[in-house]
């Protein structure tokens, strides 16, 4: 009984003492604290590293959209932006004829090779919206401009264009030079300008079923372009040349595949213009130069016209005399115009173009003291050609894809396409009329021509092709003796590449 009273008397003294401890707090673990900042650490280090991870996700696409791209191609040679707005294009065209005239009546100097095209050039687009191109050509032995512009495509509809390029009139003379199937523009082409300086406005419209074209230009001759004119590449009659065009395909969305290559349009200019014939005697008398001085300034803005041999067939009467007071020049005097049907039509291997051209000009000639001779031309071609790929190519009126290329000792031989064409021009007859006062000399300007071209192109790839032709040319009238010039035979063959 005396040890149970003792361990009663210990616990009641015990009381106490637990209560107050139970009072306290209890003591926290000697890390906790610790444990605590560490994870605050780790937090902040994961939020700096996420951090840096958006900022070199943000720096890889920066670079990637500042980052050029460049593209060596079948078209050239490219530097684009990444978006594409900016792009820089270096390509050219590399063209070396042969002719060679099989008829007796063609002199043989006229036998010859040469560089007919040498362009090197640039183009591209500006802000994804305003394209240039600046091409320069140095072949034929000279150096000149042929294209040089800037496009603003706003819209499809509203495209204005200014600056130094082809006229929107001819069908044949807008087909990119690379893809012409002939060596040489038919007659019809001859009777239209060529390159000009100016400003155009030109779109699509109906789903490009519809196409247009107009704008003023410094003007040129039949045939020729802004680099002819007197003082080269700029006007010559202080008047400007209002040039159109409308081209409809109406079928190009058509679900009949057949019907899609069809195309047809009308191309027209209009000027009234004047050119300038004087002819000035002037007495001299100063030390050892005594006598008549005579000065002669003729600017015809008239043309010459060619054979497809590039000899000279048509041309108006020039001053004659050289001396005295009369330039017996026959030049331009009021009104040109020229109005062009023309339509193509391209499936499958097969493609035909067909065009026709009038222009209406009125000339006059001052042939003495009291004779002016006035009269409205008219002048007018026509032609029509065919080709066919041998091998199969989907024949176009602007590109041309080899099916194969050729290379030796291995399969594939290019693409082998024929070609026909049949062409007239006819020059009116009023201008040889009135004997020695006509405007055209009779004895050494034909009235009219036809001619066959039968030809063979080669592609051996999409950027060379090799070329051979050979066209009859006939004519009526031209001869000194008055009757026809004999035959124009003419052999022509042409080595290219593009790019």
């Amino acid at each position: 009984m005396k040890s149970s009273s003792n361990w009663v008397g210990l616990m009641l003294a015990a009381l106490p003492a637990a209560a107050a401890l139970a009072d306290e707090p209890p003591a926290a673990p000697a890390d906790a604290t610790t444990l605590e900042q560490r994870l605050e650490q780790q937090e902040q280090r994961i939020r700096i590293l996420e951090r840096k991870l958006e900022l070199a996700d943000e720096a890889a696409a920066g670079a990637a959209s500042s980052t050029p791209v460049v593209k060596s191609t079948a078209s050239g040679f490219s530097l684009n932006s990444a978006d594409g707005s900016f792009t820089l294009k270096l390509r050219g065209q590399l063209a070396v004829d042969g002719r060679y005239f099989l008829d007796q009546y063609t002199p043989s100097t006229s036998n010859t090779w040469l560089m007919r095209t040498l362009r090197p050039y640039i183009e591209g687009t500006v802000g994804g919206i305003y394209d240039f191109r600046l091409m320069p050509d140095f072949g034929q032995g000279k150096a000149i401009v042929r294209d040089a512009y800037v496009a603003a495509r706003f819209r499809p509809w509203f495209v204005p264009q200014i600056g130094k390029f082809k006229g929107p009139v001819g069908l044949e003379r807008l087909q990119p030079d690379p893809y012409a199937r002939f060596l040489e523009a038919s007659f019809p082409t001859n009777l239209l300008p060529n390159r000009d300086l100016g400003l155009q406005l030109s779109g699509a419209l109906l789903d490009n079923q519809l196409s247009y074209a107009i704008g003023l230009f410094n003007g040129t001759a039949d045939g020729g372009s802004s680099d002819g004119n007197a003082t080269g590449d700029t006007d010559n009659d202080g008047k400007r040349d209002l040039e159109a065009r409308l081209f409809a395909q109406p079928f190009l969305n058509s679900p009949h595949f057949a019907l899609r290559g069809f195309g047809l349009g009308i191309g027209s200019t209009y000027v009234s213009s004047t050119g300038v014939a004087t002819s000035t005697a002037t007495n001299v008398s100063n030390g050892a130069t005594t006598g008549v001085l005579t000065t002669v300034t003729t600017t015809s803005l008239l043309p010459t016209y060619v054979t497809p041999g590039q000899e000279k067939m048509f041309s108006y009467r020039s001053d004659s005399a050289g001396t005295g007071t009369i330039n017996e020049a026959t030049i331009a005097a009021g009104v040109r115009r020229r109005i062009v049907p023309q339509l193509y039509y391209y499936y499958g291997p097969f493609g035909l173009m067909s065009e026709y051209a009038q222009v209406s000009q009125q000339v006059q000639r001052q042939v003495d003291a009291t004779t002016l001779r006035r009269a409205t031309l008219k002048h007018d071609a026509w032609q029509v050609s065919a080709s066919w790929f041998l091998t199969g190519e989907e024949a176009t009126y602007a590109s041309i894809k080899p099916r194969s290329t050729f290379q030796v000792g291995k399969p594939g031989w290019g693409a082998w396409e024929i070609a026909a064409r049949y062409q007239e021009i006819d020059f009116d007859d009023a201008a040889f009329t009135g004997g020695s006062a006509s405007f055209a000399n009779p004895t050494a300007s034909v009235s009219a021509a036809k001619s066959i071209d039968l030809g063979l192109n080669w592609w051996l790839n999409q950027n060379v092709k090799w070329q051979f032709h050979y066209a009859v040319t006939s004519f009526t009238g031209g001869a000194a003796s008055g009757t026809d010039r004999p035959d124009e035979r003419l052999l022509t063959t042409r080595f290219a590449m593009i790019f």
